[in-house]
């Protein structure tokens, strides 16, 4: 019997370590999702845990009627893998909520269901730091995830402190940003601070090249310091493509031409071009989010219509690269969604993707064959000019913790 019930747990660990802890849609029928801290539109999906902050996560499902969903969270430790520990050590109420906050699409072509609901409250509200997946799905299927969103719930008890530089340990005033971080764990109750800290930092969002220190390069009283460390180098990017798709009747900002064609108004986007080898030109962007609007509207949530946008990347195909558009209009990943076709007719790397009217950020990322991380170096180019975004988290766990305290978060805007 005991042979039997390792066995199961065994399954059990196994299955809940192979989940998709990343940001992802996984119906076709959910769009645009949307996390936000309180009115802060460029804060990262964080809350002070113990305090009246909240998220507030909206979506839309293209339908005429209603569907019944609720959610539920999964804890994870600081790289986003479902924690060990039981739902009762960080949870004291059941771990599922009914979504009932809803409204219709006003006079659109495509029609969706609005949906909204806060996070944490009365009914899910985690008792413990760190990081939550909250998946959503349909009431009378809680197997059938349709999407998940990446959220934390922050102690902010250790104070952040960080600066960037171009003259970085390998190269000066050239392809890449480098930063230095202090973070002090005076009020953080942290043991060891030299071996029970891990700061993961992120740059614009993306997943595919944060890093992880697991130790600092010296400690000073309470301040452990993290600086001339590789993984703090970072290619420097370039500000984000924009456009806009706000006015069905005037091409905005990167369209060139509108048409329609049952059911759906198509958005051709002018050719973009790699900008490899073109000089930097500032451009205030939103490092890769995107903002629903449409024009004329007072409430674009729910008048703002659903159209096909077609992408193009005028550039001869590359070899041993796959192509994909990042930005938050694909959730930040490389699959199906995100990646370009190479059209040998047009010359072009294609995507067309169905996104809500607004204003989106973007780039063009290429993966190399083989590799999880993507690179700006080959069509975006690397300008130590470009002002990034870089998310810095810092967790804690003493040698005899099953899972990461969350205790601080800080966002900044590299300033060459």
């Amino acid at each position: 019997m005991k042979t039997l019930s390792f066995i199961l747990l065994l399954i059990s660990t196994i299955a809940a370590n192979a989940r998709d802890t990343m940001d992802g849609i996984f119906n076709e029928r959910i769009r645009t999702i949307t996390v936000t801290a309180g009115n802060d539109f460029y804060a990262p999906p964080m809350a002070v845990l113990g305090s009246d902050d909240v998220l507030t996560i909206a979506f839309d499902h293209l339908s005429e009627e209603v569907e019944y969903m609720r959610y539920r969270v999964v804890r994870c430790d600081a790289n986003w893998q479902p924690s060990s520990i039981a739902e009762a050590q960080w949870l004291d109420s059941f771990n599922e909520s009914n979504i009932t906050d809803y409204a219709f699409s006003g006079a659109t072509t495509v029609h969706y269901v609005h949906y909204w609901f806060n996070f944490p409250n009365e009914d899910i509200s985690p008792t413990m730091s760190g990081n939550y997946l909250i998946e959503v799905y349909p009431e009378n299927d809680p197997d059938d995830v349709w999407f998940a969103r990446r959220v934390m719930l922050s102690e902010q008890v250790a104070p952040i402190s960080v600066s960037v530089t171009t003259q970085t340990d390998i190269d000066y005033n050239s392809g890449h940003q480098q930063l230095a971080i202090t973070v002090d764990s005076e009020r953080a109750s942290v043991a060891d601070p030299f071996n029970d800290i891990t700061v993961m930092v992120a740059q614009n969002g993306r997943y595919d090249n944060e890093v992880a220190l697991r130790q600092p390069l010296r400690m000073s009283g309470s301040r452990s310091i993290y600086e001339h460390q590789q993984p703090l180098i970072f290619e420097a990017g370039n500000e984000y493509r924009r456009m806009e798709v706000a006015d069905i009747n005037y091409p905005g900002m990167g369209v060139e031409e509108i048409a329609y064609a049952y059911p759906y108004y198509h958005f051709k986007l002018y050719n973009d071009l790699s900008r490899a080898d073109a000089s930097y030109s500032y451009d205030q962007t939103q490092h890769g989010r995107f903002y629903i609007r449409q024009y004329g509207s007072d409430d674009s949530d729910l008048n703002a219509d659903y159209v096909v946008v077609h992408f193009a990347l005028q550039m001869p195909e590359l070899e041993g690269c796959r192509i994909f558009i990042d930005g938050d209009l694909t959730s930040r990943r490389f699959d199906a969604e995100s990646i370009m076709a190479y059209n040998q007719l047009t010359g072009c790397y294609e995507k067309v993707l169905l996104l809500k009217q607004g204003a989106y950020n973007y780039q063009y990322l290429a993966v190399p064959t083989g590799a999880n991380s993507g690179t700006t170096s080959i069509i975006e180019g690397n300008k130590y000019q470009t002002q990034n975004e870089y998310l810095i988290k810092v967790y804690t766990r003493g040698p005899l913790d099953r899972t990461d305290r969350l205790i601080g978060v800080t966002l900044i805007t590299s300033q060459p």
